[in-house]
């Protein structure tokens, strides 16, 4: 682990074959995060699949195979470190994936990076993903125009594009002038790492150099501890070792702290032993940290993923019904009063029913459409009521962001995702 330096999760987004893979294998490969023969594998890989350059793809799919079949990876190959910043690349070669590591708090993003073809432009999902990384909390947006190779390095065609995108970032938020576009071609490696010689007319630094103009986040030390329970182990000589991130506020070693809603819904109180990251001993844990814990005072079966740990002065909040704003994302009718699909609340997943849709938002400005409409559709934004079937842990994003947000699914599927605005708390 890089000490000293800032660590920040970077996100890589946009539409299907866009170039993410590419581009993400491109970067670590050109700054010597990948080593030559590794690369020598992947290229023959590639060309045995009959796929001759995608080998930098494949650097990223690699892993995740790697991951499916439960071996150790090295984790160099996701990490990596610029002049200034400790890297952590979440790579969403899907959709869902990206969704689904989105909301699990693996890694809330800090910044992303949309990829997008020149000689595609936005296409549905780009749309999709800007919208989620708004939701989602990505307050930083790096823009990557790919594939300028195959507009023969085409100024105007670039400045379409950077048009196109500019409208979409808009709509949802962003502010475009905050925001870097970057002319690369990434299967070639031209502004990836290395500079380009084939686009005079780009003024822009490489993906390399614009990553380090990220701000560095503020890491939220100030507000209550929140560390939702991603899994619970039982590891002999040791006893009780949950695992999970630190979303918010700082653990310590001695802490009297709380777990819920646990087991009975009551929550579970302990106090905290060690703390162990990267194999190494920690007196304190801060937000972003992921970290092994084990606990004086509570059992395997007391606790499970998606409760949250805080201190016993300053519980997690458990919520009977809250009241929501979303984005309708990706639902194949329309949805109404009475729909129960699965919410996913930090670690949480918990059937959580609609109960009253009360207003229809424009997405773009967030003003109100409609009153008490009927029903919501995609591309829709609303305010709805929620009842979980069981009480889960949430927070008001106005007083804990990290813990407000969520996605909702539905058959292997992201349906909606929003955040919480208020809430009624369990007696």
């Amino acid at each position: 682990m890089a000490k000293g330096k800032p660590h920040i999760n970077l996100v890589f987004i946009g539409h299907v074959d866009h170039g993410k893979s590419t581009t993400v294998g491109r970067l670590l490969y050109d700054s010597g995060n990948i080593d030559e023969q590794a690369m020598r594998k992947l290229r023959e890989r590639a060309k045995e699949l009959g796929k001759s350059g995608f080998e930098f793809a494949f650097v990223m799919d690699n892993l995740k195979e790697e991951q499916e079949r439960g071996l150790t990876i090295d984790l160099a190959h996701k990490k990596f470190e610029t002049p200034k910043y400790y890297f952590t690349i979440i790579d969403a070669p899907g959709h869902r994936d990206f969704i689904k590591n989105m909301i699990t708090g693996a890694s809330q993003a800090d910044a992303g990076v949309l990829v997008v073809d020149c000689s595609n432009g936005v296409q549905a999902q780009t749309k999709e993903h800007v919208f989620l990384a708004r939701t989602l909390g990505v307050d930083q947006l790096i823009i990557a125009v790919n594939k300028m190779d195959m507009v023969n390095y085409d100024e105007a065609k670039f400045n379409k594009v950077k048009e196109e995108v500019s409208a979409l970032l808009k709509t949802v938020g962003y502010d475009p002038n905050q925001i870097h576009f970057i002319a690369e071609a990434a299967l070639l490696g031209e502004n990836v790492f290395k500079k380009s010689d084939k686009m005079p007319w780009y003024k822009g630094g490489t993906l390399m150099e614009t990553i380090d103009l990220i701000k560095e986040p503020d890491k939220p030390t100030q507000l209550p501890l929140r560390l939702p329970i991603q899994d619970v182990y039982n590891i002999t000589g040791i006893g009780v070792v949950p695992v999970g991130r630190v979303e918010t506020g700082v653990m310590k070693v001695g802490d009297k702290i709380i777990v819920v809603p646990g087991r009975e819904g009551k929550g579970v109180k302990g106090e905290v032993k060690t703390i162990e990251m990267h194999h190494e001993q920690l007196q304190e844990a801060l937000p972003g940290d992921n970290v092994g814990f084990n606990l004086r005072g509570i059992e395997k079966k007391d606790i499970t993923r998606g409760d949250v740990l805080g201190k016993v002065d300053n519980p997690p909040t458990v919520a009977t019904e809250f009241t929501a704003r979303v984005v309708i994302l990706n639902h194949p009718t329309v949805v109404t009063v009475g729909y129960t699909p699965v919410f996913h609340i930090h670690t949480a997943q918990v059937a959580c029913q609609i109960t009253a849709i009360e207003k229809k938002l424009d997405p773009a400005t967030g003003q109100t459409v409609q009153e008490n409409p009927d029903f919501v559709k995609n591309g829709d934004a609303a305010i709805i009521k929620v009842k979980p079937v069981q009480p889960l842990v949430i927070e008001k994003t106005e007083e804990i962001p990290q813990m407000s947000r969520f996605a909702v699914r539905d058959s292997g599927a992201t349906v909606a995702a929003g955040m919480c605005i208020s809430l009624v708390k369990k007696s």
